[in-house]
């Protein structure tokens, strides 16, 4: 799963959100409960995908492995 299908599966519009920030407003938003999970699996997909990456270089530079001669 990578970052750019989650994006796809959840596309939010400004609907959703109740309050529209204007450029005099200096109040903060809030998140919602909704926000905040779409974050953490945000989160977790990047840690994930990085995760793999590292893993795809790790063995794309290692060393050769040494042929024992008699």
């Amino acid at each position: 799963m990578h970052l750019f299908e989650l994006d796809k599966k959840e596309k939010t519009s400004e609907v959703d959100d109740n309050s529209i920030a204007q450029k005099t407003d200096t109040r903060k938003t809030r998140l919602t409960l909704k926000q905040i999970g779409r974050l953490r699996l945000l989160a977790d997909a990047k840690t994930t995908e990085y995760n793999e990456e590292l893993i795809k270089i790790k063995a794309q530079y290692k060393m050769p492995a040494q042929e024992s001669s008699l």
